[in-house]
């Protein structure tokens, strides 16, 4: 049975320079693989079957609202996965990490594969609604225990790394879900049994995480008091998250359709602009992590990365130019993410983060969600969808500012001798 984990030191005063204990030990990287393995676990549901909607829209030409159910059966998980994320996280709050996290990896084996035995588009349809249930407590549970094993740089830096393998991740489960759909609709969907193996090694080899003994925004000797969950700060890094993640996800949706408008229809061309841009959020991730910066400091650089990409796109005359544009958004949207989310868990204390963990993440598969119909909103304000983008460059440039000047803000605000420990 493995050992409880110790809880990493309190965080130290000066919010730029976060205290670390360095986690290593042969059980050390296993751990970490289980978790990157289960976060991964929603990227798997959210493009595994893409490739295969048309051949289920033929299977089902006969079912009324075909139209409608077959694109449902790909977004609906994370539509449920960002209304219950925060519910999922107050349940890992109050029944614990692990016992969870095991639970919902079982059961996301069983309605994932229901499709292989179900004959209504209406049941598989409410079974992948269902399976965004169980990924909304398995990336809630994955993402806090990387916070209770972890502290400081070591934390900001698997964060990233969580960030990274999504990317890499889903890249490899969409080609994977295109050569398993040549052997039909339905056979993409035994993947989902992976988390049969993952299961029990989770339950095995993830310790316990013992809570903290001081919350993160108190230093050792001052004394324990009782704290309230921290709303305010937290409710403005979700809101800047739910925007974040449109702009990190529209040219990922709407890459296809833009290179479509140049009159690029070859899919392996597409595919290999998808590959592309792929890389550069990985690349943003990496930067992210091997930096080591305040997350803070970073958000201004990733929106200002996504603005002036999307003014590439916007004002694009080829695709060789619109992929470029792309790939310096997916950059900024590979430094956004990871900065984001440690930024919200620097926030909570142990017994607050379930609870944080759970709004930051349905906060961000919210944004992935309302994507594609703010796109299309955009698009039919403006009137084409490379005049959406530029509306998300100037939103974006908006954002930059603001987040820029409230960074210059706060450094004026901390005193000349901290700055320079800091350094």
């Amino acid at each position: 049975m493995p050992a409880p984990v110790p809880p990493p030191p309190p965080a130290t005063a000066n919010g730029d320079v976060p205290s670390e204990q360095v986690v290593s030990g042969p059980g050390h990287r296993l751990r970490l693989l289980l978790l990157m393995a289960g976060a991964c676990l929603p990227i798997l549901g959210a493009v595994l079957i893409a490739p295969v909607l048309p051949q289920m829209h033929d299977h089902f030409a006969d079912v009324p609202g075909v139209d409608v159910l077959v694109p449902m059966a790909l977004t609906v998980p994370a539509l449920a996965l960002a209304l219950l994320a925060p519910f999922a996280g107050v349940l890992v709050d109050r029944l614990g990490r692990k016992g969870l996290l095991v639970t919902a990896t079982l059961v996301y084996a069983v309605l994932g594969t229901a499709p292989l035995w179900l004959d209504s588009l209406v049941a598989i349809v409410a079974s992948r609604a269902l399976v965004g249930v169980t990924e909304a407590a398995i990336m809630t549970c994955c993402t806090t225990l990387l916070g209770d094993y972890y502290s400081g740089r070591q934390r900001d830096r698997y964060l990233a790394m969580q960030t990274m393998c999504a990317a890499i991740s889903a890249t490899a489960f969409f080609a994977l879900g295109g050569v398993a759909g040549s052997a039909g609709w339905r056979v993409p969907f035994c993947a989902y049994a992976v988390s049969l193996l993952l299961a029990p090694a989770m339950a095995a080899f993830l310790p316990r995480p013992l809570p903290h003994q001081t919350g993160a925004h108190h230093t050792v000797s001052e004394p324990r008091t009782r704290r309230s969950f921290p709303w305010r700060p937290l409710a403005g890094t979700c809101a800047l998250t739910v925007f974040g993640a449109v702009l990190f996800y529209t040219l990922q949706v709407e890459m296809a359709f833009l290179l479509d408008d140049m009159g690029v229809s070859d899919s392996g061309v597409i595919g290999l602009a998808t590959a592309i841009t792929s890389a550069a959020i990985v690349a943003g991730s990496a930067l992210f992590a091997k930096a080591g910066r305040n997350p803070q400091a970073w958000l201004p650089t990733a929106f200002g990365l996504c603005a002036l990409g999307f003014t590439v796109v916007w004002l694009s005359p080829n695709p060789v130019v619109l992929t470029l544009g792309a790939v310096i958004t997916c950059l900024g949207g590979g430094i956004m993410l990871p900065s984001l989310l440690t930024l919200a868990m620097s926030k909570l204390d142990y017994a607050d983060r379930g609870r944080g963990t759970g709004l930051w993440t349905g906060s961000f598969f919210l944004g992935q969600f309302i994507c594609p119909l703010a796109a299309l909103a955009l698009t039919s304000a403006v009137g084409t969808l490379p005049n959406a983008m530029g509306v998300l460059a100037l939103a974006a440039a908006a954002a930059t500012a603001a987040l820029g000047l409230a960074a210059r803000r706060r450094t004026a605000a901390v005193p000349e001798p901290v700055r320079q420990m800091a350094g």
